[in-house]
């Protein structure tokens, strides 16, 4: 008989946690790529934007603070013949700031003028200018303004000592696109590190820009390492990789426990049938008889839900319940007459004998139970001790009702098998007083639906 296989529950357990873990990982990836797909967007002004300490605490800032400067130009827009210069320069450096552990892929700013200025210069990027006409709005990008061409493009300038500047009114507004060539690498901006675009522009001397606004749209590259779901995947991974592999070492260990436990039993199996074997020889009339009981006591056990190695005890205590007729003369066991009272009670005595045998057999539990009590009947009128209902070991009162099935299904000296009617006549009529109820009960479903070892 050979054991449950007990790895089922384990092998769910491996698959359930690696889903689980795959989950985590996936769960990573999407929750990863879902935030490096989000633009976030971020407006400063006044002393957020102009202030040397500026907005910080911000994940991403800008900080818009100008060089001072003394250049200055004279702007006679209508020929009036003014002779002072009266608009000033200004370098305005925008330093762009990632203030978190995750890498700033893109950004783009846009800056809202408040007043009239004159964009002179610009690096790194690109500059997209918005000015606001009589009927509409025009739009152009310049690539770099410190190589601006006029001539190439739709936009509003005025010409001062042959310099030539883009004019910027109050609404108008510039669009800056960072450059990320290699002499500029404006982009990506790695944690806590910045990069510093810078204008130069114009204004009526006196004035500044800060009342103007800017607005920032960066997006962010997460490492899938900084997720962590992604670490608790792979914490859950590694976990499962060191479980499997527990699980291998153990399963092969156990695999040769359960081959070596298999042969042995084999052995012992082969020991215990030669035994009985020799007890059945002594009646050809009875030969395979314990066999038989095993398996039928086997068959009652596995009803009343019993398995494995417990399965396996029960057989072989059946096997060997009637080892004590080896001490019975063949001149009694082969009698095809009527038993005298002391013949009797040699035959009878085959339970104690066996019982006191078995008793030294220690490596299996309760072995000599089978043998001593067999002959016990329900009713208490049984031998060797006349033990009554439930005080019977329940493996007895099973091994009683097999042993009886078995007599009476096969030809003895003095009689020929009966019919399986009489058979079940006879169980039914001994419940309760032969027989177990509830063990006679289960033999007699077992006869009826044909499900008895080596019976059709």
């Amino acid at each position: 008989m050979k054991q449950n296989d007990n790895r089922k529950p384990a092998i769910i357990a491996f698959v359930v946690t690696l889903i689980l873990a795959l989950a985590f990982l996936g769960a990573s990836v999407i929750k990863t790529n879902a935030y490096n797909s989000v633009t976030h967007h971020e407006s400063f002004s006044k002393a957020e934007l102009f202030s040397p300490d500026g907005a910080k605490q911000k994940d991403v800032s800008v900080v818009a603070v100008p060089r001072s400067s003394t250049w200055t130009k004279l702007f006679d827009f209508n020929n009036e013949g003014l002779t002072e210069n009266n608009y000033q320069a200004y370098t305005y450096d925008f330093t762009v700031s990632n203030n978190t552990k995750d890498e700033v892929s893109n950004f783009l700013f846009r800056l809202y003028f408040s007043r009239e200025v004159f964009l002179a210069s610009a690096w790194n990027g690109a500059l997209e200018i918005h000015q606001h006409v009589p009927g509409g709005e025009v739009v152009d990008t310049v690539p770099d303004l410190r190589e601006f061409d006029p001539s190439q493009h739709s936009l509003q300038t005025v010409t001062v000592d042959g310099e030539t500047f883009i004019a910027m009114r109050a609404g108008d507004y510039l669009v800056y696109t960072p450059s990320s060539s290699m002499n500029a690498m404006e982009v990506p901006i790695e944690p806590f590190e910045g990069t510093t675009p810078g204008i130069i522009l114009y204004t009526a001397i006196g004035e500044n820009i800060d009342e103007s606004v800017l607005e920032l749209d960066y997006t962010f590259h997460r490492l899938l390492t900084s997720e962590p779901l992604f670490w608790l995947s792979l914490v859950a991974m590694g976990c499962w990789l060191v479980a499997l592999l527990i699980f291998l070492i153990t399963s092969a260990q156990i695999k040769k426990y359960k081959e070596r436990h298999e042969r042995d039993n084999e052995i012992i199996n082969e020991s215990i049938e030669t035994f009985t074997g020799f007890i059945d020889a002594k009646d050809p009339y009875t030969n395979g008889h314990s066999k038989r009981v095993a398996l039928y006591t086997g068959r009652i056990a596995k009803e009343f839900g019993y398995s494995g190695e417990e399965l396996d005890r029960i057989y072989y205590v059946a096997l060997l319940h009637d080892c004590g007729k080896i001490g019975v003369p063949d001149s009694i066991l082969g009698k095809p007459g009527k038993l005298t009272a002391e013949e009797f009670e040699v035959i009878k005595s085959h339970t104690v004998r066996g019982g006191e045998i078995l008793s030294r057999f220690h490596s299996l539990e309760d072995v000599d139970e089978g043998a001593r009590y067999h002959h016990e009947r329900y009713d208490g009128k049984g031998y060797p001790e006349g033990r009554a209902g439930k005080d019977i070991p329940f493996i007895a009162r099973m091994i009683c009702v097999a042993d009886s099935y078995d007599a009476m299904n096969t030809d003895r000296v003095y009689r020929k098998r009966l019919s399986k009617e009489t058979i079940i006549g006879e169980l039914e009529s001994n419940r309760g007083l032969q027989f177990d109820p509830e063990v006679a009960d289960v033999m007699l479903k077992l006869i009826k639906e044909n499900k008895l070892p080596g019976e059709n």
